[in-house]
């Protein structure tokens, strides 16, 4: 369907101040990590938790209402370097790193060079809400339950849950690759060429 080799999907929530400005020493921390980890099209692994945070351990109301989280919940997550003792164990297949939108790399990167670990993850990079917008030709970012329904489907699960996000991810993922894959073998446009045919039309009168 896509090119070989493993493909993980993931997806983190994490942390936010409770207005613009951060108080001292803030950073997003991760609490919530959800992935899927595909190869030659068939989910090998799936996995997801919630984190602890540890800097500002307590959650914010803006973060709790906006995730619908709690601090019992994260209270009973794994620790972050559990988290990164995982996310080695998966990057030994060498798969592409998939999400949509690119803070979660960051944020992860950030969790990492905070607590002294190094980047588990070394795979390559897709930013697959790009990939989206430079197809469709969409001057604006799209968030990916947007781009669910954009497709016609509901989505699945409950927005800004890790491991929902990661799986509608995928969906998305394959339905692109489907798309591109018959613009191909129809010899149509390039990806993102939009033609306004009522124009055309009212040229050609």
């Amino acid at each position: 369907m896509y090119e070989r080799g493993a493909h993980l999907f993931i997806d983190f929530e994490f942390t936010m101040p409770e207005g613009k400005n951060n108080p001292f020493g803030f950073y997003p921390e991760i609490i919530e990590v959800g992935w899927i980890l595909v190869k030659e099209d068939e989910i090998i692994d799936q996995y997801t938790s919630y984190v602890k945070p540890e800097a500002f351990p307590r959650l914010t109301s803006r973060c709790k209402k906006f995730l619908n989280i709690t601090d019992e919940h994260v209270s009973r997550g794994i620790s972050f370097e559990e988290l990164v003792v995982l996310l080695k164990k998966v990057n030994s297949e060498k798969p592409a790193i998939v999400t949509w939108g690119n803070n979660d790399m960051k944020v992860l990167s950030q969790n990492c060079r905070n607590r002294g670990f190094k980047m588990p993850l070394t795979g390559k990079q897709i930013d697959l809400s790009n990939e989206y917008k430079r197809f469709f030709g969409d001057k604006n970012q799209t968030g990916v339950w947007k781009a669910v329904q954009q497709y016609g489907n509901s989505g699945k699960g409950k927005q800004h849950r890790a491991l929902d996000d990661a799986i509608n991810t995928y969906h998305i993922f394959r339905l692109v690759e489907q798309d591109k894959r018959y613009l191909d073998n129809h010899e149509s446009t390039t990806i993102g060429d939009i033609i306004d045919f009522s124009t055309l039309l009212n040229e050609l009168k």
